[in-house]
C-alpha cells in the first residue's frame, strides 16, 4: 500500500471512531466540560475544524497557518447544536480528503510550510495523522465517561480478547486490504 493511500485510511478511521463516539453522546454532552480549562466534545471538534481548514486549504502554496485562522477562538466554550458540531466536522474532513485527493506519491519530498518551518508533505501528512488521532482520542475518552455502562465498544470489548483472537486465529492466514475493511466498516479496531 503507498503512503498517501495508507494516509487516507488512517484518516477515515479515525474519522468514523470520532462519529461512532459522538453519536453515543447526547446533545447536551456535546457541550460538557469538566471545568475551565479542559474543552468540550464541540470545542475539540470546532478546533480540529479550524485546524483543518487552515492546513489544508492551499496547503502547496501557502502557509499552514492561515492569517484567517483564529486558533484562540477555537478553545472558546460556546455551546453548539450536534448539527452545528456536525458541519464543522464534516468541512473539517472535507478539506483534508479533497486536499489529499490532488496528490501522488512523487509529491511526498515537496516542501511546504506550517508558522513559517518547512517540512516535507509526508512529513506535514504524518504530524496530522498523529493530531488528529489524539483529539479523537480525547472525544473517544469522554463519550465513554458519559456513557458508563451503555458504552458500545468502537474495538475489542473488555474481556472479549480471547473470543476475538479465536476468530481470527481460526482463519488461515491472509493479506487483507485494511482500506477495504474500514470503508466497508467490516473491522473492529483492534489496536
Amino acid at each position: 500500500m503507498k503512503f498517501i493511500d495508507n494516509a487516507k485510511t488512517l484518516f477515515r478511521m479515525y474519522k468514523q471512531l470520532g462519529e461512532k463516539s459522538i453519536a453515543q453522546l447526547s446533545d447536551e454532552q456535546l457541550n460538557w466540560q469538566a471545568n475551565d480549562d479542559t474543552n468540550s466534545v464541540a470545542t475539540i471538534v470546532k478546533h480540529m475544524w479550524g485546524n483543518m481548514l487552515s492546513r489544508w486549504t492551499d496547503f502547496r502554496t501557502t502557509d499552514g497557518e492561515k492569517p484567517w485562522r483564529m486558533r484562540d477562538a477555537e478553545f472558546e466554550h460556546i455551546a453548539a447544536s450536534r448539527d452545528e458540531i456536525m458541519k464543522m466536522w464534516e468541512e473539517g474532513w472535507g478539506c483534508l480528503f479533497q486536499a489529499l485527493d490532488t496528490l501522488v506519491e512523487e509529491d511526498l519530498g515537496q516542501i511546504i510550510f506550517i508558522r513559517n518551518d518547512g517540512l516535507t508533505i509526508m512529513e506535514a501528512v504524518t504530524r496530522q495523522i498523529a493530531h488528529y488521532s489524539y483529539h479523537v482520542g480525547q472525544i473517544v475518552f469522554a463519550s465513554k465517561l458519559h456513557s458508563g455502562n451503555n458504552w458500545e465498544s468502537l474495538s475489542i470489548p473488555r474481556n472479549k480478547s480471547v473470543e476475538y483472537n479465536s476468530s481470527k486465529f481460526a482463519n488461515d492466514k491472509a493479506v487483507r486490504n485494511f482500506t477495504d475493511d474500514i470503508i466497508e466498516k467490516k473491522i473492529k479496531y483492534s489496536y
